[in-house]
This record gives structure tokens, C-alpha cells and sequence, in this order.
């Protein structure tokens, strides 16, 4: 059986995303513990709210190190919505130093007619990396659950996985990059199509502690 370390900083209710990791088969733990996430056999980074508090909260319970070093070990490391924000190097919506674990920053939609900010509801993923883990039994065009105000933008385009487009603009709705992932999507919240991503996700975790 999995285990993956739910990293908990008090930014959002992790209920949702342990169900769904839960259903496909894992061992979730939800944890602020360096040693329980160093010992779990992947890592999810979840959260939802606004960029300085999450990184205050990360730095006051000395999760940045254990984070960076998890990824860092090869382990299976999958950020949700805020999850995906901080791995940046900053962020438009305060003044707070991400992780910098991907060259980037994350920016504000910009105003259009026509559209809403924040962008809310169901909207269709773009592949940019078709054949990312997550995106196994996924058909192209899939729709997914969005609530964000922010989008992440990298210095190298590269590390997007998917895109998804909001009125002219369009941004990154996912990143990978070897063992790391992340989504600015909700998978928890995204109906089966959510579900079987985080299926993909522990089948891989599975893979990997099989091997």
C-alpha cells in the first residue's frame, strides 16, 4: 500500500483530496511532520487561500526544506491550486518568497471584457506534455474545476504539462518536471475526470514503490 504525506499548513480542508487519493487505493497522512514526509512514499501539496499566508504558515512550521528535500529525492510530488503557487519563485498577490523550486512567477489575470476574474467553474485542458502521468485514460479536451485569480507562468515553458484558456488569455494549468507535478486545477473536485487523475498519481506511486 502507498503512503502519501497530505501536507497540512492550514490552508484549505483536506478532506476532498485524501477521499480521492484514498478511493485509488493509497494510505494518505495528513502531516506538518519533516520526518513523516521524508518516510511517505509521495507527496501531495494542497491549499487553497492566498500566497503570503501559505508561505508564512510553511516557513513558521519549517516545512520549506523538508518540501524542497522531498522533491529533490525523486519521490512522486503532486501540488494542488495554492499546492502548485508556492513551488514558485513569488507571486503578484503579495510580496512573500516563494520555494523557487520552478523559475517563475505567479500572475494576475488580466482584465477583459467578457470574462470574470476569478476564473470559476469547468474549462477544458490543453496538452502540452500528453504523455505526463496524470493525464493516463484522460481524453484530450477533458474538462476540469477551476477557482483562481492567479495563474502561474514559468520561465520555462517547457515544464508545462497543460494549459487551459480564460477569454484571450491563455496559461498554464499544469507543470511537470521529472518526479514533480502539479495542477492549478481542483482534481477533488473535478468528477471522474478529477478522480482518475489522482488514480494516475498513486498508480505511479504504486510503480515506483514496487520497483
Amino acid at each position: 500500500m502507498a503512503t502519501i504525506a497530505v501536507i497540512d499548513y492550514d490552508m484549505g480542508n483536506l478532506h476532498s483530496a485524501c477521499k480521492g487519493l484514498e478511493k485509488a487505493g493509497a494510505t494518505t497522512n495528513v502531516t506538518d511532520s519533516p520526518e513523516d514526509i521524508a518516510q511517505a512514499d509521495a507527496v501531495v501539496l494542497p491549499g487553497v487561500g492566498a500566497f503570503d499566508p501559505a508561505m508564512q504558515h510553511i516557513r513558521e512550521r519549517n516545512l520549506a526544506e523538508p518540501i524542497k528535500n522531498a522533491i529533490a529525492s525523486g519521490k512522486p510530488f503532486l501540488g494542488i491550486c495554492l499546492g502548485l503557487h508556492i513551488l514558485f519563485d513569488g507571486s503578484e498577490e503579495g510580496t512573500e518568497a516563494g520555494l523557487g523550486i520552478i523559475p517563475g512567477m505567479v500572475k494576475h489575470f488580466k482584465s477583459e471584457p467578457g470574462i470574470t476574474i476569478p476564473h470559476m467553474g469547468w474549462n477544458q485542458l490543453e496538452f502540452s506534455q500528453p504523455d505526463c502521468p496524470l493525464w493516463q485514460e484522460i481524453a484530450p479536451g477533458a474538462y476540469v474545476y477551476f477557482v483562481h485569480s492567479y495563474y502561474v507562468e514559468p520561465l520555462d515553458n517547457s515544464v508545462c504539462a497543460a494549459t487551459v484558456t480564460h477569454g484571450s488569455q491563455k496559461v498554464a494549468a499544469a507543470i511537470a518536471k521529472d518526479n514533480l507535478m502539479a495542477v492549478q486545477f481542483h482534481p477533488e473536485k473535478s468528477s471522474d475526470t478529477g478522480l482518475q487523475i489522482l488514480s494516475n498519481f498513486v498508480s505511479l506511486v504504486k510503480s515506483q514503490v514496487l520497483v
